[in-house]
């Protein structure tokens, strides 16, 4: 038996190259909670989270005191168990936000670790479904201080010309004829061939403004319209999903499959869209999936992709990664020694034992907040 001796977590804040904003929210850096894991036999796996904009370290915290406390000595391939009672514990303090992240991370970081020993990519380690590689989309399309249309244009271009088959960008900051007129010029550029989702970051409050906009956006044929109304809006979610053709996508910041089989019952998805770093970890996330499978609906999960790869390739209910093309927007890229390819609208997969990557030593140092490791 492999027992965990140590869990560690640290806070890393790293500011973005510029300032990107979304329909409600702007971002000018980012906090990201590091855990490594580490068992007896001296193997160490990684794990992470991303904590907000602000207060990163509450999630930090509850690795430390909440979680943490649980997994130390305890067997290491034990994760499913492991995660029930931490979740346990962590009832009183809550089961979504800060807490099931600080999970997440450290469940994340067990099942690497247990992959590395076992010489085995995660992805193999989880079961395997694909082989070789899995199909890729390209986020990006934020609103940029000083970018119009023909930067949109170029950066959705760029994306399609540097090998992927669909994109996704930003939309429901402004009206929706300004939002229509970004839309229809990167439908232009990119062609009828590409699928382009669409994201709105929870910009809508109530059925008819959502209406009005998507009887503008429709005719440009999106793949998706993510995130239209706030999470807790599972109702407004179910409506819009009965009067649009495009289907509805979401469920990035729920944690808990209990909340996704609400989506699913009141079928106010068609794609679900969970995050391994918010939901629960790999763990929750495979739960989630096979949920998923028997309402014969698909996840297209967000965020780390560097993550994400594994938990596609091991899905068989999973449509695609949501990838980040550089450093711009999901800075987290710079913090790790290995980066993914892209060949004809998929990602390679890795032979690499466990995740795949490390942490880059020297640029977790040069980011980590005043306490650092603990």
């Amino acid at each position: 038996m492999t027992r965990i001796t140590r869990v560690e977590a640290a806070t890393a804040r790293v500011p973005l190259t510029e300032p990107v904003q979304a329909s409600t929210r702007s971002i000018a850096a980012r906090d990201y909670t590091l855990v490594r894991v580490t068992g007896d036999d001296g193997v160490t796996g990684i794990g992470f989270t991303y904590g907000g904009n602000l207060a990163g370290p509450l999630v930090t915290d509850a690795v430390r005191h909440l979680v943490a406390p649980v997994y130390v000595g305890a067997d290491a391939h034990r994760a499913e168990g492991l995660w029930a009672d931490a979740y346990q514990e962590a009832l009183l303090h809550g089961r979504a936000g800060s807490v099931m992240r600080a999970l997440s991370a450290v469940d994340i970081a067990v099942w690497d670790r247990n992959a590395r020993a076992a010489g085995l990519p995660l992805y193999k380690f989880l079961g395997g479904a694909a082989d070789g590689s899995v199909p890729t989309y390209a986020t990006g399309g934020y609103y940029r201080t000083g970018e119009g249309i023909a930067e949109l244009v170029a950066e959705m271009r760029g994306y399609v010309d540097a090998g992927h088959r669909a994109v996704k960008l930003k939309i429901g900051r402004l009206d929706h004829g300004a939002d229509a007129e970004r839309l229809a010029a990167v439908r232009d550029a990119v062609g009828d061939d590409v699928l382009v989702m669409l994201d709105t970051n929870n910009a809508w409050h109530d059925l008819p403004t959502a209406l009005r906009a998507m009887a503008r956006w429709e005719p440009y044929d999106p793949y998706w319209i993510e995130e239209p109304f706030g999470p807790d809006d599972i109702d407004n979610h179910a409506r819009l999903a009965r009067r649009t053709p495009v289907p509805v996508a979401t469920g990035e910041i729920e944690a808990g499959r209990w909340r996704f089989r609400e989506l699913l019952d009141k079928e106010a998805a068609t794609i679900l869209q969970p995050d391994a770093a918010v939901c629960g970890g790999v763990t929750e996330l495979r739960r989630i999936a096979a949920t998923a499978a028997s309402y014969g609906v698909g996840i297209a999960p967000h965020w780390f992709h560097d993550l994400h790869v594994h938990l596609v390739a091991s899905t068989p209910n999973a449509v695609f990664v949501e990838h980040f093309a550089d450093g711009r927007v999901l800075n987290f890229r710079g913090l790790i020694d290995r980066q993914l390819t892209v060949d004809d609208g998929r990602l390679l997969l890795s032979d690499e034992p466990g995740l795949g990557f490390d942490f880059l030593a020297e640029e977790v140092d040069r980011v980590l907040t005043d306490d650092g490791w603990g």
